[in-house]
């Protein structure tokens, strides 16, 4: 299926060549400093710590698009396994690929799903329309949710999981897909007044 229109990124990225990837780059670097700042702006609530990393994952995926959404992502991910101290428990509960073997790894690998799920709904144009957005926001909450889950089941059963693992995080993420879902076309409609 081909794309049929372009993310809000495209408006600030060059057509074509060294400046194109250079800024594509940059914006990238950019997005991992985001993704950073939102890990380590945590709530405490109770045993679990809620952050903003979930609403970052939706901008940057809804703004860069698929591809360059993904490439951050995965920017972001090998500076974790490099030992960089960019996810939210870092450096305090390790570092590195132990961190993310842990008790977060289904989360960290699920925020590379659904960037690419969510920048496939920006590169089709949904990041124009907050309903069709939301939709797509929630059912890749719930795919990243899922393999949470999963990887933290493994680790100490599902009961746990799911009281620890899921039960805390409904709420806020439900309203963080909900803002994202806004703000995406809300800047398309700033864009296109006159």
């Amino acid at each position: 299926m081909a794309i049929t229109t372009t993310p809000l990124v495209s408006l600030a990225l060059p057509e074509k060549g060294a400046a194109r990837l250079a800024t594509q780059l940059l914006l990238a670097i950019v997005g991992t400093l985001v993704l950073t700042l939102s890990a380590k702006t945590r709530v405490l609530l109770g045993p679990v710590d809620i952050s903003m990393q979930t609403l970052a994952v939706f901008l940057i995926a809804a703004a860069f698009g698929m591809r360059l959404g993904v490439a951050t992502l995965l920017l972001y991910m090998a500076e974790g396994a490099m030992g960089l101290p960019v996810f939210q428990g870092t450096p305090e509960k390790g570092i590195g690929i132990a961190y993310m073997l842990g008790s977060t790894g289904g989360y960290l690998f699920g925020f590379v799903v659904m960037a690419a799920m969510v920048g496939w709904a920006a590169d089709r144009g949904w990041d124009r329309h907050p309903v069709k957005l939301f939709n797509a926001m929630l059912v890749a909450e719930i795919v990243m949710m899922a393999m949470g889950f999963a990887w933290l089941a493994l680790l100490i059963g599902p009961e746990k999981s799911w009281q620890f693992g899921v039960v805390p995080f409904i709420v806020g993420d439900l309203i963080k897909v909900g803002l994202a879902a806004s703000l995406v076309p809300a800047v398309w409609s700033l864009l296109k007044r006159p």
